[in-house]
């Protein structure tokens, strides 16, 4: 395939777009949005605007549907086309069942995003190194083998799974997070400005995917309404698990447990080391920080920068792997940084 319809150019519509044309596809894009539209024509992210969802599909080799869970399973079940058709709702089962009556639909959900949302925050390298989700309900294997090129074309890891299975997972592993994430956020509010001056970096790490558009995820959640909602009350009972053993002061079972997750934290995480970069408030730090890395040529796994609480500076965290930690340590000191511990 070398031609494609983005139905949707939203951040991920546009990304994908961004993406596809890189390598060399002609892509067209249909938005309700006029706005949206123009400015991911403007990103580079289409070619070609079309001015119905007709005739997008009408030329299209791949239908790639990026329009939030309800507006797209409301399209899927407008939808008559033979050609193939994929979706990137962060729900399957609904979606699956919604494109039933089609030909070719293989449904996707790529694991990537930001805080912020549009197409003028839109990225070809959105989801690179990123799990891309392909369900395998009613697929074709050779339908499941031309989406997951699509996923790789776009630099991202396909993983095939069931519609119901993945709803299960993704209530687990992102659903979950924003909702407790929310409920700290309102919780900590309530207290006033003097909680919230006690604010550090491990609540912000927490919480910052409540910083996400508002619309989109409650559209997202309540889509996940029936795995979520279980999810959610086997969460309440570990909780209650929780306060039940604080208050019988059972320290033993409290270690234990957050040994047990930290094990399994660890076992999950990419291999790194991490090193603390003291942070100066001054201009031209992270610059210097970019130089040091270039001199030592290491692969960067991960970084986190954590701003001192008023002002001051703060402390970058840059994981490489285990063995490049001693080049990256040398490069950092060669031009002038103290790192933690030193």
């Amino acid at each position: 395939m070398h031609s494609a319809s983005v139905v949707g150019t939203g951040l991920i519509g546009a990304s994908i777009g961004i993406g596809l044309s890189v390598a060399g596809w002609e892509v067209c894009g249909w938005d309700t949005n006029p706005e949206h539209l123009a400015q991911a024509a403007s990103v580079g992210a289409v070619s070609k605007q079309a001015e119905s969802l007709e005739e997008a599909v009408e030329d299209a080799e791949l239908v790639i549907l990026a329009s939030p869970p309800r507006a797209t399973i409301s399209m899927l079940s407008e939808l008559r086309t033979d050609v193939l058709v994929t979706d990137v709702a962060g729900i399957k089962q609904p979606v699956v069942e919604a494109a039933s009556h089609l030909a070719r639909f293989v449904g996707g959900h790529p694991m990537a995003g930001r805080e912020v949302s549009g197409p003028l925050g839109a990225s070809g390298g959105l989801f690179r190194g990123a799990t891309w989700v392909i369900t395998t309900d009613q697929a074709s294997p050779s339908d499941i083998q031309a989406v997951s090129g699509v996923a790789r074309t776009l630099e991202a890891l396909p993983v095939e799974m069931t519609a119901e299975r993945h709803d299960r997972i993704v209530a687990l592993v992102s659903h979950l997070p924003m909702v407790l994430a929310a409920s700290l956020v309102d919780r900590l509010s309530r207290e006033g400005a003097a909680a919230e001056a006690l604010v550090a970096g491990g609540f912000r790490d927490l919480t910052r995917i409540a910083l996400s558009n508002s619309d989109w995820w409650a559209d997202l959640l309540v889509s996940n309404r029936m795995s979520l909602s279980s999810v959610l009350r086997e969460m309440s009972a570990g909780l209650e698990d929780w306060a039940r053993h604080l208050e019988g002061l059972e320290d033993q079972w409290v270690g234990e447990l957050l040994g047990s997750a930290r094990r399994a934290r660890a076992a999950f995480a990419p291999p790194g080391e991490g090193l603390g970069v003291l942070l100066e408030d001054r201009p031209g730090e992270i610059a210097r920080v970019g130089h040091a890395l270039s001199e030592s040529g290491v692969d960067l796994r991960d970084l986190q920068l954590r701003h001192a609480t008023h002002g001051g500076g703060g402390v970058l965290t840059l994981s490489v792997r285990p063995e490049e930690s001693d080049r990256l340590r040398r490069a950092l000191r060669a031009v002038g940084f103290r790192l933690l511990g030193d």
